[in-house]
């Protein structure tokens, strides 16, 4: 078990949030509060019983609560709000700068205008750097589970909002849903300017990843412990250094690994790669980035040199 000089080096260790869902920090008591605000109703009783259903099986039961959760998202003001007090937390654990996805279609689908939803995120954002100094951007994602087609209407949506996105990925279900199939998307996506970010390697088996890598040219990959299964990949990942923003909690809470003990990002360090620790749904997952960052120090027996060299180079394909 680590001392409480490690904890206090991690809480003073400036940090860089790269994978981090702004739905997914929508805390069962911000929830409550925004559907009373909205006249809406919730399927559970009280926030204690919301947070006893955050059992998930995989990556798909959490993914029904999650979308479910989102619907009391209604106004700018709601956006604003939440994505406030998700800064506000990432700045009491000393996070600088974080890169925020975003699901447009989970709201577009419900009949929210793109604008409603981007207007109310960099709202927040703006406060964020004038009244915190946390530099921020978003990274707008296109939910796998849904149509190429949905995907290529959604960036159109986004083009008038080019200068305050600073990125596209890729999101939702991975099994069945291979980076492929929107090919498409991404090509057209870089034309606009936008770098490409996706997730792989989660779920999904390590081609997904190289798909990733060499169709959408993503240049990091959200996630990609699975990586390990093939080596090739591997002595890829390592050449051109790519970043890889693994989820602790995450990959524990929805049975990608039995228990952090079993996870392999020790492994993914040993073998070179880049790896970044972040925090993913932390509403759902149980803790934000330092407390991923304590509880991996506590199983692997990391030392404040670790952490300070951690990743140790930079990425060949930067943004």
């Amino acid at each position: 078990m680590i001392g409480p000089d490690t904890k206090t080096f991690i809480q003073g260790l400036p940090k860089a949030e790269l994978h981090v869902h702004i739905e997914g920090t929508l805390e069962p008591e911000m929830m409550f509060a925004l559907a009373a605000r909205n006249g809406l109703s919730l399927d559970f009783d009280s926030v204690q019983a919301l947070r006893q259903a955050y059992e998930f099986t995989n990556l798909q039961s959490f993914l029904d609560i999650y979308y479910a959760g989102a619907r009391v998202l209604r106004k700018v003001a709601d956006f604003e709000d939440f994505a406030w007090a998700y800064l506000e937390k990432a700045h009491a654990q000393n996070v600088r700068h974080a890169e925020i996805f975003f699901d447009p279609q989970t709201h577009t689908a419900r009949g929210i205008s793109f604008d409603t939803v981007i207007t109310g995120l960099c709202r927040a954002l703006t406060r964020g750097r004038k009244t915190l100094g946390l530099s921020g951007h978003l990274i707008m994602c296109f939910l796998r589970h849904l149509s190429p087609n949905d995907a290529l209407d959604t960036l159109s949506q986004a083009e008038p909002y080019g200068e305050h996105i600073i990125a596209v990925g890729l999101d939702s279900a991975e099994a069945g849903y291979p980076p492929r199939l929107f090919e498409a998307v991404f090509d057209r996506a870089r034309e606009l300017g936008f770098h490409v970010v996706a997730h792989a390697g989660e779920e999904g088996p390590p081609g997904y990843i190289r798909q990733a890598l060499t169709l959408l040219k993503a240049v990091r990959i959200d996630h990609g412990v699975r990586c390990l299964e093939d080596d090739d990949l591997v002595q890829t990942l390592v050449r051109e250094k790519v970043p890889l923003t693994v989820c602790p909690f995450s990959n524990v809470k929805l049975k990608v690994f039995d228990s952090l003990a079993h996870h392999n990002v020790k492994r993914l360090i040993d073998r070179g790669l880049c790896v970044t620790i972040n925090s993913d749904d932390p509403a759902y997952f149980g803790g934000y980035i330092n407390e991923n960052f304590v509880a991996v120090c506590e199983v692997f027996d990391l030392t404040n040199r670790d952490l300070q060299i951690w990743p140790a180079t930079p990425s060949k394909r930067r943004f």
